[in-house]
């Protein structure tokens, strides 16, 4: 996911700053050897118009992720917290959790489903507003919510008895059994049904490290962004199978 209008805007007035229409302490010299020196890229800001907050608005916005994640790098590396820019340190673990996304694994996409509970809505975009502000890890917990709650709503959709105690993994393989749906049809069925099955193992794995390396709980210790790029896209992958098979999404 590229960086918002209102992400990039906020690294400009927020993080380097503006002073008379102009970035920063930057001149139009120094703007274009900031890109080879400080990001590794060869772009030549005197192809664009205006001033230099102009040239980079317009760069940073139309760039790959990959690449705004190495301006963003730049931007750090450029501008040190300083006392003139109190924001600087307190913004900084912000664009550190941008780099992250930007840097990240491609995430699975999920549609809000339909027909569910109001928690399930809710950590949805919990999850993608975490992951767009800080990260993957950050994001963990509530993604972990979303598929458990939402879980034991298809199976009292179709009246299978669960209730708040019933773990995720209970309640995956209670909808496997009993969810008409679910059952083995179509081409290599049998074998559609242990790669679900499997899955299904994988996110017996996810209740650990929800409990014991996410922000869910203080933990000493967090899970790297791509370990945490897996778990959320495992568990999106079930919820978009899930929603594929039972017709739940809108």
């Amino acid at each position: 996911m590229s960086l918002s209008r209102q992400e990039v805007i906020k690294v400009v007035n927020r993080y380097i700053g503006v002073s008379g229409g102009y970035l920063g302490d930057f001149t139009y010299n120094s703007h274009a050897d900031f890109y080879p020196e400080y990001c590794d890229l060869d772009i030549d800001p005197n192809t664009y118009p205006g001033t230099t907050r102009e040239r980079f608005i317009e760069i940073l916005s139309t760039q790959s992720p990959h690449d705004q994640a190495k301006i963003l790098r730049g931007v750090l590396d450029r501008f040190d917290d300083d006392a003139e820019h109190p924001n600087r340190s307190r913004l900084r673990p912000e664009l550190e959790g941008w780099i992250a996304r930007l840097e990240g694994a491609t995430a699975v996409g999920v549609d809000t489903p339909k027909q569910t509970r109001a928690v399930v809505v809710r950590a949805l975009k919990d999850a993608d507003e975490l992951i767009r502000t800080n990260g993957a890890t950050s994001a963990v917990d509530r993604i972990h919510t979303a598929l458990h709650g939402h879980v034991l709503a298809l199976c009292e959709a179709v009246g299978i008895e669960v209730d708040r105690d019933t773990t995720m993994t209970k309640a995956v393989k209670l909808l496997r059994q009993r969810h008409p749906a679910l059952a083995a049809s179509g081409p290599r069925g049998d074998d559609v049904t242990r790669v679900f099955g499997a899955m299904a193992t994988v996110l017996d794995s996810l209740n650990p490290l929800r409990n014991n390396a996410s922000v869910a709980h203080p933990n000493e210790e967090l899970l790297n962004e791509p370990e945490a790029n897996l778990a959320i896209n495992a568990a999106r992958t079930v919820f978009a199978f899930l929603d594929a098979k039972l017709g739940a999404t809108s």
